[in-house]
């Protein structure tokens, strides 16, 4: 079962060393598992383009698809044989990120 755990910031000072040593850690423990398919962090929402290509309009709206506070701003994919499992790392990521965390199961 594929799930992706999305990091949700605030840009109020995400990455502290702590906070990147904890993630590391999160991530070679995920790998030691064989759970971990992608581990990424994203770019400041405000550099994003929003595509719309429907019926060849050819459309791109520089900046966030959502306005918000809040936004994702790095994500885990993880591969686990329950969605307990799933459950269980998204408590850990969101304690190594220190950051809500949103999780996701993917279609089969």
């Amino acid at each position: 079962m594929k799930f992706l755990i999305s990091v949700i910031d605030d840009l109020s000072g995400s990455g502290t060393p702590q906070e990147m040593a904890a993630i590391k850690a999160f991530n070679d423990g995920l790998r030691e598992k064989g759970y971990l398919v992608l581990a990424e962090g994203l770019i400041d929402p405000a550099t994003a383009s929003v595509i719309d290509n429907r019926a060849g309009a050819n459309i791109v709206t520089e900046g966030p698809l959502f306005k918000n506070k809040e936004n994702i701003s790095g994500f885990w994919i993880v591969d686990v044989p329950s969605k307990e499992i799933a459950r269980a790392l998204a408590f850990d990521a969101s304690k190594a990120c220190n950051r809500k965390v949103e999780l996701r199961e993917f279609y089969n």
